[in-house]
């Protein structure tokens, strides 16, 4: 800018010295000098201003480059922390996820196995039985043998899984463990053709009401055992595909006073009835509580006939001993008032 200045000042120098060379006149040349002069001041003036203005803009951009400069750096440390952070929180969530890896590897060494057990049908009535007596230890604790048994004899020579002691009207209640599997996974496989699927069905059908058949017949006995047993299917799976679209082994269990549970509603079962035994066991307290009160006021009204008599003997006695204090009193004020009178000596020997 400087550069432009001093050339605009030579250019204007150079035609005034043209005006004054062509004018030839001492006045105009007297004037032009003068002009020219007031002009350099101007121009200096001019140049000053400029330049101070040029410095004061240049601290005002080179403080705005500052702040500028401060907010860019304290934002990019704050997106190094957040990013930080973030990759942190990646590392964390990729050793979780590798954690998680290595349960669900194991988890499925897991299933396998348990295909194996349930592929035998001895080994997978263990399996049923293990449930149940889990879920029976989860509810009414482990060995509780006043509710439940397991493996428990009856009458008729059976053995069912688990007796359950309920309260009346209900009695003596038979669970007995069933796992139909082999024609239930062949019905529900989609890969299967139609026909398979329906001979599995049918199949499937006469699975469960041999079953049902067997558990009426074994643990419902007339004198020993409640009315109704229950069948418990350890499978959520197998009891919701009977539920929703075999409701005629369902009526046929009804028939038979089976209920068929799963390892849900068994605990819904259980958990009333063990309300209904605490309910027993509380009225049942509370009797011997009513009639330990009965005999507790019956005792208290003797009580307080005796009492009755003692305070009216001791009343009595107390009102014996005011009236001997009386008399007491009585007593002492005569030998008081006697032991105050003067009597005259009489002499004997002049008479």
């Amino acid at each position: 800018m400087e550069y432009i200045i001093i050339g605009l000042l030579v250019i204007v120098i150079i035609l005034l010295v043209i005006v004054i060379f062509k004018k030839g006149n001492n006045d105009v040349v007297e004037k032009v000098s003068s002009l020219e002069i007031d002009m350099i001041k101007e121009l200096n003036n001019f140049n000053n201003n400029l330049n101070k203005d040029f410095n004061d803009m240049n601290d005002k951009i080179d403080h705005k480059l500052n702040h500028i400069n401060d907010k860019v750096n304290e934002r990019l440390d704050e997106n190094f922390e957040r990013t930080n952070k973030t990759f942190t929180n990646v590392l964390e969530r990729l050793s979780k996820i590798d954690e998680a890896q290595k349960k669900i590897d194991h988890l499925s060494s897991d299933i396998v196995s348990l295909q194996g057990i349930l592929t035998d049908k001895k080994t997978r009535g263990i399996f049923g039985e293990v449930n149940l007596n889990h879920i029976l230890t989860n509810i009414f604790g482990p060995n509780n043998d006043k509710v439940y048994k397991m493996q428990y004899p009856f009458s008729n020579g059976t053995i069912v899984d688990c007796a359950l002691f309920a309260p009346e009207p209900l009695g003596l209640i038979g669970i007995d463990s069933k796992f139909p599997l082999e024609n239930y996974q062949i019905m529900v496989d989609k890969n299967n053709n139609v026909a398979t699927r329906k001979q599995a069905e049918k199949l499937f059908k006469g699975d469960m009401k041999k079953h049902i058949d067997a558990i009426s017949s074994k643990y419902i006995i007339p004198g020993e055992t409640s009315e109704q047993a229950i069948m418990f299917l350890p499978a959520e799976a197998i009891f919701a595909e009977i539920n929703a679209y075999h409701n005629d082994i369902v009526d046929y269990a009804y028939k038979k006073k089976v209920w068929i549970t799963s390892p849900t509603t068994l605990i819904s079962t259980l958990t009333t009835i063990q309300v209904i035994i605490k309910n027993l066991e509380r009225d049942k307290y509370a009797k011997v509580i009513h009639n330990e009160l009965r005999l507790l006021d019956v005792e208290f009204k003797r009580y307080k006939d005796r009492w009755d008599k003692l305070y009216r003997s001791i009343e009595t006695v107390s009102k014996d001993v005011k009236d001997i204090h009386t008399t007491t009193d009585k007593i002492t004020k005569r030998f008081d008032s006697i032991n105050q009178v003067e009597i005259e000596e009489i002499d004997y020997e002049t008479q």
